[in-house]
């Protein structure tokens, strides 16, 4: 738990309530960088860039507002940041197949699937994502935002987000399927 006299330290320049501070936030954020990041260590050097910002935004904090998502939304914001900043050499390095995948006749029970699949093998099907479709994805399915403010945060129509999103349910379904998780059902008649 993280209590106020911790924040009121850390804000005035306390070395030490900063570094209990990181301690404590270090495992929320670092959750939230490695949806977005393919590697740990860019997950790592993006926490301490996100915590940087929190250091230097603790006077604002206002405690009417949870802190974990107060520093969620700064994490989220650095990342997506980071992002507009360097999208010009992403886009250059970024060479990903958008061919039509082979189509199933089949659909996941995705209740069955949930019994056979853990949390941590969605993270690393959601990582072999093309870059933008797994930023989409992580912003509206997870960190909850809409296609509209998909759109704004990352300088994409409304209508690309809406397309990523369902480009990276389909890839996962597919992921998921050739990884066995669920059951396929019975053939359309």
């Amino acid at each position: 738990m993280i209590n106020q006299p911790l924040l009121q330290d850390a804000a005035r320049g306390d070395r030490r309530a900063q570094f209990q501070l990181y301690k404590r936030c270090f495992s929320v954020l670092m959750s939230v960088c490695v949806r977005y990041r393919r590697s740990e260590e860019d997950a790592a050097a993006m926490v301490n860039e996100g915590f940087l910002k929190i250091i230097n935004n603790l006077p604002k904090y206002s405690p009417d507002t949870p802190f974990e998502a107060w520093i969620r939304r700064i994490m989220i914001n650095t990342l997506i940041d980071d992002f507009r900043k360097n999208r010009k050499v992403n886009e250059l390095i970024e060479n990903q197949d958008f061919t039509n995948h082979q189509n199933h006749d089949g659909l996941v029970d995705f209740n069955t699937a949930d019994l056979n699949f853990e949390a941590g093998q969605l993270e690393a099907m959601i990582r072999l994502l093309p870059p933008m479709s797994q930023k989409v994805f992580n912003l509206f399915a997870i960190d909850g935002y809409g296609h509209l403010e998909i759109a704004e945060l990352l300088g994409i129509s409304e209508g690309t987000s809406k397309w990523h999103l369902s480009f990276s349910r389909q890839r996962l379904r597919e992921m998921m399927i050739q990884a066995g998780v669920g059951y396929l059902a019975k053939e359309k008649k």
